[in-house]
């Protein structure tokens, strides 16, 4: 069985698209696997989005702050689904990926940009509603595979 490679997308690449990148990974291990990008990547993950997944038991010197251009390159990964997780890129031009893959939106709110002393809360709070999100997608991918 093929692994399909999926690409979760934000702007900055630091917070909501690592998060899913790393539960992917975690969760979909051996049928798909996952990236993360943004349109304009802050160039460092969030700090919390990095305590985190260290507290969940990641390994997180595995993630960085990357652009989307990096996927769109002929040497790229073969991609099989594109996953927007921010309104702002969504809305942007995006490059054009080889091979035509499929794209979806998940209107994720951005845990970052919530004050500092509600930041651990907010970003549990996009963790959960990435789980679940992701946890349907491979149940629905299982029934079509």
């Amino acid at each position: 069985m093929k692994i399909q490679n999926v690409l979760f997308l934000c702007t900055g690449n630091s917070a909501r698209s690592i998060l899913a990148e790393a539960i992917l990974n975690k969760e979909g291990a051996g049928r798909l696997r996952a990236f993360s990008a943004g349109s304009h990547p802050k160039g460092q993950v969030h700090p919390q989005a990095l305590k985190l997944l260290a507290d969940l038991g990641f390994a997180t010197d595995v993630y960085r702050s990357k652009s989307w251009e990096e996927f769109a390159a002929a040497d790229a990964p073969p991609l099989d689904f594109v996953i927007t997780v921010c309104d702002n890129a969504a809305g942007e031009i995006c490059p054009i990926w080889p091979g035509k893959p499929a794209n979806a939106h998940w209107s994720i709110s951005d845990p970052a940009a919530v004050e500092a002393a509600c930041q651990r809360a907010a970003f549990k709070e996009t963790y959960r509603e990435l789980h679940t999100r992701i946890v349907n997608l491979l149940a629905m991918e299982a029934v079509n595979g």
